[in-house]
């Protein structure tokens, strides 16, 4: 059942320690499977893909069929009815217009002496997007991942999705259209994401991998960190509801549901300082479930990794929530400036009690890929800077060199750096 911790409680720091150290991750229990596949993968390229997607999506491909082909696409588009579509372009289009004002810029400055400086922002030359495709589907999912990269200048976008027993969302292809993917491949799990990293004769490498997945994917992707860079390790969703009693207990309610339908290992936290609108809100839950078509799906999730913290003052909060720096957080609460001015650690905050988090996973713009686990402490969300690198500029002449060279070939001769110290004094003309 779902855990109750108090703030005046005698235990409570060893309870909240529980809480803040449970491991809800399961890469590391798939790990060695997942080796087994990224080598598989990359010593026998599509043939393993072909093998994989048999075994796993039940569904047989080849060189043929593994790309999703263009009339593929256009049926898709064909049958998505309008309001659905119109619903799409509108997300991507607010995607486009958040995304785009965080392009960094070039910079080139010359200091007092004479030495050119400078920034300069390039792309990376191809982007693969994974695209869950288990227990539930995500168009979504595609418009967050691949507008950051259109935006960003990436050229190239590949799509990865599995297509379990050969079916594949429609909605998948339309966002993937709408977003300017062309290049799309009826794969999953760890196997696409080595596609995607290694190559094979037919799925070309990229230099960035982002979206989410499974264990499998997870797993995968911190084990080819480094061969290509990565988004995060993403793991089960989580929210976080600071509210006061003056919520509506049912809005609440369904607001902690919203993240436990999506798995299992799922976590919703409820902070309010007042236990009995506490119970209210559990009894809401409790109507909620019985018509929720993931009902079994959620009301596991609660159960299991459910939290409900009392706090005598709601001022205790922001230290709480700053600990845990959960994926998204709600403020519902009167004053909710008072408590963001504290927040430090936070995926995406939802300020208000009409600013509920789904807003946030489908049209408000910013992304809804975020640091999940704790990982706001340290990390922040899908952005174009996920997609592009950075190049420092460096420009001497013979003048501004002669005032800082020397200085360097004293730093170089200190670390025993011979050639380094000699090819400044060369230019100086300085005999060693």
């Amino acid at each position: 059942m779902v855990k109750y911790l108090n703030t005046n409680d005698t235990n409570f720091n060893h309870n909240f320690n529980d809480l803040l150290f449970q491991n809800r991750n399961m890469e590391n229990d798939v790990s060695s499977v997942v080796k087994g596949i990224l080598k598989n993968v990359k010593n026998n390229g599509d043939q393993a893909l072909f093998d994989y997607t048999e075994k796993f999506d039940n569904f047989l491909i080849n060189n043929n069929t593994i790309q999703v082909n263009k009339q593929e696409i256009q049926d898709a588009l064909s049958n998505c009815n309008d309001d659905t579509l119109k619903a799409l372009k509108l997300s991507a289009k607010r995607i486009t217009d958040f995304h785009i004002r965080h392009i960094p810029e070039n910079d080139q400055m010359t200091d007092d002496i004479g030495v050119k400086l400078g920034i300069r922002w390039n792309a990376v030359e191809a982007a693969g997007i994974y695209v869950p495709g288990g227990k539930a589907t995500y168009p979504s999912s595609v418009l967050m991942n691949a507008i950051p990269a259109k935006v960003a200048g990436v050229e190239r976008i590949v799509m990865v999705v599995p297509s379990p027993n050969g079916y594949l969302n429609p909605l998948v292809l339309v966002a993937a259209y709408i977003s300017g993917i062309s290049e799309i491949y009826k794969i999953g799990g760890a196997q696409a994401i080595a596609a995607l990293a290694y190559g094979t004769e037919t799925v070309k490498s990229v230099d960035v991998i982002t979206g989410p997945g499974n264990a499998y994917v997870a797993a995968a992707k911190k084990e080819v960190f480094g061969t290509v860079g990565i988004d995060m390790i993403a793991g089960p969703s989580e929210i976080l509801v600071l509210a006061d009693n003056k919520n509506d207990p049912s809005w609440v309610a369904i607001d902690l549901l919203s993240q436990a339908e999506h798995d299992e290992m799922s976590q919703s936290i409820l902070i309010t300082d007042n236990k009995a609108y506490a119970d209210k809100v559990v009894d809401e839950m409790k109507k909620h479930l019985k018509n929720m078509p993931r009902a079994d799906i959620a009301r596991a999730s609660w159960e299991n990794h459910g939290y409900i913290i009392i706090v005598s003052d709601l001022n205790e909060a922001p230290a709480l929530i700053n600990e845990i720096a959960p994926e998204h957080l709600e403020l519902a609460i009167e004053d909710c400036q008072k408590v963001l001015a504290k927040i430090k650690n936070a995926g995406s905050i939802f300020i208000g009690r009409h600013t509920p988090e789904a807003i946030g996973d489908y049209i408000a713009g910013p992304n809804h890929v975020l640091p999940t686990s704790g990982n706001a402490r340290f990390s922040s969300g899908l952005s174009t800077l996920n997609f592009m690198k950075r190049t420092t500029l460096i420009e001497c002449d013979a003048e501004s060199l002669a005032k800082i060279g020397p200085s360097a070939m004293i730093l170089a001769g200190e670390e025993g750096l011979d050639a380094h110290k000699k090819s400044i004094a060369i230019r100086l003309g300085k005999k060693e």
